[in-house]
């Protein structure tokens, strides 16, 4: 159904479509439809599913002594390699073309992979997903994506190369010692207090 759909929006376009139209692609029933996505614009969710359940796959495979971001850039090396190259680049192709649907897509990453980042992070930092050192590695390490799927996109190549390089130069730029970074300190002060410490002292 997704492979389907998929086909439809790069060949009509995203508004032009019905779902009518996709259940009698696909044979089968518009209440079959439903049954999966509660919207049409919820065909993108798959693949975002997809691929956050196969880097939480990744990311538990890798040894708990490595450094949290290279694990994560291995770990994303990995599950980026494994994708099919001509579906990603059709599923990209509609996302960019469909504003509506670049704004479904964005909220469903930050849900979904970068949630997952958050969660990897904050367990070999003993901290919240949630908490800033975490949020803001995931954030980081999502635009890095982000930016070489685009570059990507636009201009060919190889992606997993794209991608490593990128995650290469944030990890040098934040150093592979969580102990360097200094707001996990305060993160921890906060999270075991519930107040606000000020990581430069009295």
């Amino acid at each position: 159904m997704e492979t389907v759909a998929l086909r439809l929006f790069e060949d009509r376009g995203f508004d032009q479509v019905t779902i009518d139209e996709i259940a009698a692609e696909a044979h089968i029933s518009v209440r079959t439809f439903y049954r999966y996505f509660p919207a049409k614009e919820d065909v993108f969710q798959v693949r975002i599913d997809r691929s956050s359940e196969a880097l939480r796959v990744a990311l538990a495979a890798r040894q708990v002594d490595e450094a949290p971001l290279r694990s994560l850039r291995l770990a994303l090396e990995e599950t980026a390699s494994q994708e099919d190259e001509a579906f990603a680049r059709r599923w990209t192709a509609v996302v960019v073309a469909t504003p509506s649907v670049l704004r479904t897509v964005l909220g469903g990453y930050q849900l979904n992979a970068q949630r997952s980042m958050a969660e990897f992070l904050g367990s070999r930092l003993g901290l919240a997903a949630d908490a800033l050192v975490p949020g803001m590695l995931a954030a980081a390490v999502g635009g890095v994506i982000q930016t070489a799927r685009m570059q990507w996109f636009i201009e060919g190549g190889d992606l997993v190369a794209r991608m490593s390089a990128g995650l290469e130069l944030l990890e040098r730029a934040i150093g592979s010692d969580p102990r360097t970074w200094s707001g996990a300190e305060v993160d921890r002060n906060e999270s075991s207090s519930g107040e606000h410490v000020d990581p430069t002292g009295p």
